[in-house]
């Protein structure tokens, strides 16, 4: 299984990243073990997506041994959610991640004082740069009975362009969004300028495993066994091996990000 990728920060921990965007100047950039060039690969991604959308969550219970779900609750936690906040969910087409924000406020506001959450209006706002991501996400929704809820916002959007107004969200997370994003710089820079003060930034991305022996067992279990189930459940054996050389490329980006975030690229 993968190990876990794991990074809060408060607002101001981003600031950094305002002036970082201009050291982007590279041409090339990865999509899995591959070097292609920056414009080439929102558009490969996108297609990666697009093809494995209506399967998504299944494969990350492969892809994590069903740890995703523990280690959203805990990126949950960590945000800790409350009554009437504004919060921006990135690369949550499927709704995994809000469905969870959305429903800890409201055990927090029936604990804590049931009618101050009839007077507070939540907002989660879901955005994946994906249309059929979105669509999987609504669709869950309904089946949850969440297809009305004024609470939830699908948008589609860039990580790296955000439309929302600075300021403006209480708490900002992307869960397994972080790694496919062209220039992390751009995408944190967005995070820092919707956020308001004092807002809360949570990231949660995979990782490589560290254990000699179990690397070895998840090496193959990564490039043997997932690749053949992704083809088998969704006929596309190429889409998923890419998800798990990102998976192996990013941890030579963790760093890196927390450097960012920390103000010491």
């Amino acid at each position: 299984m993968a190990s876990l990728a794991f990074v809060r920060a408060s607002r101001s921990k981003l600031l950094p990243l305002l002036s970082s965007t201009s050291r982007l100047h590279s041409h090339a950039t990865s999509f899995g073990f591959k070097e292609v060039r920056e414009e080439e690969k929102s558009q490969m991604v996108g297609n990666v997506f697009s093809s494995v959308a209506s399967n998504y969550d299944v494969m990350n219970d492969v892809m994590s041994a069903g740890l995703h779900r523990l280690w959203k609750d805990r990126l949950v936690e960590e945000l800790n959610p409350f009554p009437g906040m504004k919060h921006l969910d990135v690369a949550g087409g499927t709704g995994d991640v809000a469905f969870r924000v959305l429903d800890s406020i409201k055990r927090r506001a029936l604990r804590d004082a049931p009618e101050h959450y009839l007077q507070e209006e939540t907002t989660i706002y879901v955005c994946d740069i994906n249309p059929k991501m979105l669509d999987v996400g609504k669709k869950r929704a309904s089946e949850r009975g969440l297809g009305g809820d004024r609470s939830l916002i699908w948008v589609e959007g860039d990580a790296e362009a955000l439309t929302f107004e600075d300021n403006s969200m209480d708490g900002y997370t992307i869960a397994f969004g972080i790694r496919n994003v062209t220039h992390i710089e751009k995408a944190l820079a967005e995070a820092y300028r919707v956020l308001r003060r004092g807002g809360r930034f949570v990231c949660l991305e995979l990782s490589h495993v560290e254990t000699p022996v179990f690397k070895q067992l998840y090496d193959y279990y990564s490039f043997f066994v997932i690749p053949a189930v992704g083809e088998v459940v969704a006929g596309d054996r190429e889409s998923y091996q890419y998800l798990v050389e990102s998976i192996r490329r990013f941890p030579s980006q963790v760093d890196k990000v927390v450097r960012l975030i920390i103000g010491e690229a």
